[in-house]
């Protein structure tokens, strides 16, 4: 059961994803899939065991009763995109795009979509409960349709943003060996951007560096060429869903860019997690803008935008979602284009980041725990805020929307359970550094509190 999380099943190759269990989970799905249709849309990203885990997972599609649209090697926005589109007359009802994302070269896993809807949280889990007592489903006749969804997705991003063709702005970027390079090479080449890239080249045992933007280490070789050769640059994950973006000036994380596109909206309406900085919730609704705090993960924001009717939606570790003008999904080769397009606009992006009240954020900081104590620790540190120490800074309110987010006088601390490893994340935030760690010091002895009281 541990390979099904709450927003996809991942596990290691062979170890925990086999033949017997990847035969099983097509057909399961296909059952969860038969009320929309029977043509599903799969496609795999560049690590080695990616073709392996395909051909198990349709041939039990097949048994299931679905046809496959295969994909080859794309993109997870790829995937995405195939939900909204027709191929000789054949329109998908679902989509499956096999990935590790950023995790090592050992790992593998899925990400689901069922009638342009995540498929996650509980549907996931109980998949695995029913899996777990299935027979591995007998094999039938092989029903793979090959089609070429790369290129319609790169045909659409051209045309979308042929108004950019030859704009001078020097970019360059960093792939990762993930599968980005795939399209974003073709795009900047059609549109005759003055662009460079380094680990193009779909690699799934990532030789140059961990393809996660998010860490500031992997990103020493793109600020390099940046700063030799760029005006802007732009870093992905390993299945491009995730974006990294650098001038000369600014690491942009997520919250500052989704600002920064906001900035082209009339009166948007903006989901953030509960990571993102309070100046961005702040700054929009100053703008007149709709923000919305939300839960941490691409499918409960995807779900809460399709909810609202919201048009852009982000979290700090650079997923960036876009309704306005496309389709309301994660997609970091959409995001480079959105943010070339602030610049082919005239928008300064450092000038307009200085605007912006100066506050002192950590990283995401891991506090390691176990699987089972997360959420325990998470329910006994909000009690124990109920009535916290004496010297404890003064709380003005807790937002427990994911985890518990503390606000004080002067800024705010998250803690929350991730729902993919075991650890707490935290994050903090002030307008003064030494109240930020005022803060940070206060909640941590919270937490070792917690897991003292736990353990008695």
């Amino acid at each position: 059961m541990s390979i099904y999380r709450e927003y996809d099943i991942r596990g290691i190759f062979e170890k925990e994803l086999n033949e017997a269990t990847i035969t099983r989970l097509g057909e399961a799905l296909a059952q969860e899939i038969k009320p929309f249709g029977n043509v599903v849309a799969v496609g795999y990203d560049a690590r080695s065991h990616s073709p392996i885990l395909f051909e198990y997972l349709s041939a039990g599609l097949n048994a299931g009763g679905m046809s496959v649209l295969g994909m080859g090697m794309v993109l997870t926005p790829v995937n995405y995109f195939c939900n909204y589109q027709s191929f000789d007359g054949i329109t998908p009802c679902a989509s499956v795009m096999i990935t590790g994302s950023h995790n090592p070269s050992e790992y593998n896993g899925f990400k689901i979509t069922i009638n342009k809807t995540p498929f996650f949280g509980e549907s996931i889990y109980a998949l695995g409960r029913k899996i777990a007592s299935m027979p591995t489903p007998l094999k039938c006749e092989r029903n793979v349709i090959e089609i070429d969804a790369l290129s319609r997705y790169k045909e659409y991003m051209i045309s979308a943003f042929s108004h950019l063709r030859g704009m001078k702005e020097r970019i360059v970027y960093d792939c990762g060996n993930g599968v980005a390079g795939l399209a974003i090479e073709d795009i900047f080449r059609e549109l005759g951007l003055n662009a460079k890239g380094i680990y193009v080249d779909p690699d799934g045992t990532f030789p140059n560096h961990h393809p996660d933007p998010s860490e500031e280490h992997n990103l020493e070789d793109i600020k390099k060429l940046l700063e030799e050769e760029g005006d802007i640059a732009f870093a992905y994950d390993g299945d491009a869903d995730r974006i990294a973006v650098l001038t000369h000036k600014n690491n942009i994380k997520g919250d500052i860019m989704a600002l920064l596109y906001a900035l082209k909206m009339d009166k948007p309406t903006v989901i953030g997690e509960v990571k993102c900085s309070q100046v961005m919730y702040d700054t929009l609704r100053e703008r007149g803008a709709t923000a919305v705090m939300y839960k941490t993960g691409h499918s409960n924001l995807k779900v809460k935008m399709k909810e609202l009717g919201a048009d852009l939606a982000c979290e700090v570790s650079g997923h960036v979602f876009f309704a306005d003008r496309y389709f309301g999904y994660d997609d970091a080769i959409y995001a480079t284009l959105r943010m070339l397009e602030l610049l082919w606009q005239g928008t300064d992006l450092d000038a307009e980041i200085a605007k912006l009240p100066q506050v002192f954020s950590t990283e995401e900081i891991k506090v390691a725990t176990t699987e089972s104590e997360k959420f325990l620790l998470i329910d006994k540190l909000k009690e124990l805020l109920k009535n916290p120490p004496a010297d404890f800074p003064a709380i003005r309110e807790i937002i427990q929307v994911d985890g518990v987010r503390v606000i004080f006088d002067k800024g705010w601390g998250l803690v929350r359970a991730s729902n993919t490893t075991p650890v707490l994340v935290t994050r903090f935030e002030s307008t003064d550094q030494n109240e930020a760690l005022r803060y940070e010091k206060a909640l941590n002895a919270l937490i070792v509190e917690a897991q003292n009281q736990l353990k008695a």
